[in-house]
């Protein structure tokens, strides 16, 4: 989909804790940093629709599993995308895309590197029944 990229991400393994790798300003898909959060979602809730206008989302799943849905309005195309441990990527969306997501595990944390501060009127939001799609 126009505007959604997948970058394999590395995993070092250490028998004192393993080292999982995020992103480098030298990385294909960075647009500038704004902020960096944690966003924890629980098993079976579903947060979405959000659609942001200037910011570039990156995420990254270190624990649990979480399913991505994004949607592109203009085209009725919608993009699954599954990050966990075991398909560890970044996923980047750009902006004007529509995206959801919802969480597998009993915990799961994603972490967004995002290009730009987060600002209340940059984002939209709509109820989740609002786009159709069979979770």
């Amino acid at each position: 989909m126009d505007g959604v990229n997948l970058t394999p991400l590395k995993q070092i393994h250490n028998p004192k804790g393993d080292v999982f790798h995020a992103m480098k300003k030298s990385d294909t898909n960075f647009y500038g940093f704004g902020e960096a959060y944690f966003s924890f979602i629980n098993k079976d809730d579903i947060k979405g629709w959000k659609k942001h206008t200037k910011m570039t989302l990156n995420l990254i799943v270190p624990v649990g599993k979480i399913e991505f849905v994004i949607y592109d309005e203009n085209k009725n195309d919608f993009l699954n995308v599954k990050l966990s441990k075991n398909n560890y990527q970044r996923l980047t969306i750009l902006p004007g895309l529509w995206m959801a997501f919802r969480g597998y595990n009993r915990h799961n944390l994603l972490l967004n590197l995002a290009n730009i501060e987060h600002n209340l009127t940059e984002a939209m939001n709509i109820d989740l029944n609002k786009i159709e799609y069979k979770w």
